[in-house]
């Protein structure tokens, strides 16, 4: 199957957001409660959303014939990496591996030297496998959620 990696458009949003929920839902629930997803993947989109996907390099995977099967972005203020989120019957195809390696090139090339992210436990694994390195777990305050999400704090130093 063919697929590309590119960057997305703002209009792209609503589409991208429903691929966030899908993996957050499918992905976390053996790391968080079922109240607690429903609150933090809510259907109406924030704007803020659109606004990320405008103001930062925000990728996704593209399969054959033009579906968008993964995304994820890098925060450019913070120097993070967020929003890696793959649409459930789309995992295991190295998707997400792909967004990651991308995110990671264009940190470099924006002369970043270290990145980081907040990984959800379900997900660790998979930045550990990528290079990245825990430095602990915290409890992340989400309003969205209306909860702390407990994760794992992750970063990558790009030498």
């Amino acid at each position: 199957m063919k697929m590309r990696v590119r960057l997305a458009a703002p209009d792209e949003a609503p589409t991208l957001w429903e691929i966030r929920n899908q993996a957050i839902r499918h992905g976390c629930r053996e790391s968080y409660e079922a109240e607690v997803l429903r609150a933090w993947t809510p259907e109406m989109m924030p704007e803020g959303y659109r606004h990320a996907v405008r103001d930062n390099p925000f990728y996704v995977v593209e399969e054959e014939g033009g579906r968008t099967a993964a995304t994820g972005y890098l925060d450019l203020r913070a120097g993070s990496v967020e929003a890696i989120f793959t649409r459930p019957e789309c995992f295991g195809k190295g998707y997400a591996g792909l967004i990651v390696t991308a995110i990671i090139a264009e940190a470099r090339r924006r002369g970043l030297t270290r990145i980081t992210l907040e990984a959800t436990p379900n997900a660790a694994g998979f930045y550990l496998r990528h290079g990245f390195v825990a430095l602990g777990e915290k409890w992340l305050p989400s309003k969205l959620a209306n909860a702390d999400l407990r994760c794992v704090d992750m970063a990558l130093e790009l030498n």
